[in-house]
């Protein structure tokens, strides 16, 4: 009874410190929330271009026309006004109207998220996977031919663009190179004329080159931190006292070197989360994929400004709220982190 007592004050000190991390963590989470609503109004002013000459680009207007439709975008309001009304509707929930589409932003979003779900999705599982069994092979085995062999291959993806790699694999896989007929699709969700399982079959048949490019940029980078990061707890004295007590090796690194090792891969993971609903921009370009990172580049190129901050809201707020988790997570894996 003494013990079990003697235990409960540790306990309740230890829920204080960490009602106190967490609340830190969630103020500093609203403020960068904040700081990105108006970064958001105001990066993207910046962007040359008229949005009302874009989209009339082509079509005879006049200038009375031209006129109306700037008070219909609400562009011929001051600067301080546009931005009152924006912060105003964007904490209510209300994203805008977008110019192009002459639709709701938030609409607009909610149908082009199942798309990128899927790619980056399959994707960030894919990745994450291979590059945490690999980095942890690696570093366990540091200095080996394996080791050599993964790191390079590993350093040699993470420095190229994804966008350059995707043409690659388009040129290569899609097109065809001499003899090697194209195997996969030049880019698109669907080829739009299949149902059913079949259909299952030709979105998967599409998704394959995409896919490939985001895992072959995503593993590396896993691969990397999670072999640098276990590396530093190699040298522990932890692990020796375990060798000592007569753990095996594998079971020294399953349960005591691979989960202090984890802080730094759980904030990359947690970040990869976060690009699942981001998407990937170059790449959904690059492919034709209908996501939101397509959807991001049409309204960059007017700019539809409502869209292009409604889009930065949901992809700047994904990151945020992935951070904010792995912070929350952390206490929980190493107790040290909230005193």
């Amino acid at each position: 009874m003494t013990a079990v007592a003697a235990t409960a004050p540790g306990r309740r000190a230890a829920a204080r410190g960490y009602a106190r991390y967490a609340a830190g963590k969630l103020g500093g989470a609203a403020v960068s929330l904040f700081a990105v609503l108006v970064t958001g109004f105001f990066i993207f002013r910046i962007i040359p271009g008229d949005p009302v000459k874009v989209l009339t680009q082509g079509t005879p207007t006049t200038a009375e026309e031209l006129a109306a439709l700037r008070r219909q975008f609400g562009l011929d309001q001051p600067l301080w006004q546009q931005f009152t009304e924006y912060v105003t509707s964007a904490l209510s929930g209300d994203l805008g109207m977008s110019y192009q589409f002459r639709a709701p932003v938030g609409e607009l979003i909610a149908q082009k998220v199942p798309a990128t779900l899927l790619l980056t999705g399959v994707a960030v599982v894919l990745y994450s996977a291979i590059g945490l069994r690999l980095g942890t092979r690696t570093a366990w085995r540091h200095g080996g031919t394996a080791d050599r062999v993964h790191t390079a291959i590993a350093l040699t993806l993470w420095s190229v663009p994804s966008f350059w790699l995707g043409l690659l694999l388009i040129v290569t896989l899609s097109v065809g190179v001499g003899p090697v007929p194209g195997l996969f699709p030049t880019g698109g969700m669907e080829s739009g004329d299949t149902t059913g399982a079949a259909r299952a079959v030709d979105i998967a048949h599409h998704l394959v080159l995409p896919v490939l490019t985001l895992v072959a940029v995503g593993y590396a980078q896993t691969l990397l931190v999670m072999r640098s990061s276990l590396l530093d707890e190699m040298g522990g004295d932890y692990l020796t006292t375990a060798r000592a007590k007569g753990l095996r090796d594998a079971a020294v690194r399953r349960r005591h070197a691979v989960p202090n090792a984890l802080l730094p891969v759980v904030t990359m993971v947690f970040i990869n989360l976060g690009h699942v609903v981001a998407g990937s921009i170059l790449v959904e370009t690059v492919f034709s994929w209908p996501g939101l990172g397509g959807l991001f580049y049409q309204a960059l190129r007017v700019p539809d400004l409502p869209l292009v901050q409604g889009l930065f809201m949901v992809f700047a707020g994904a990151m945020i709220l992935m951070n904010l988790l792995a912070d929350l997570l952390y206490p929980l894996l190493d107790p040290r982190v909230s005193r």
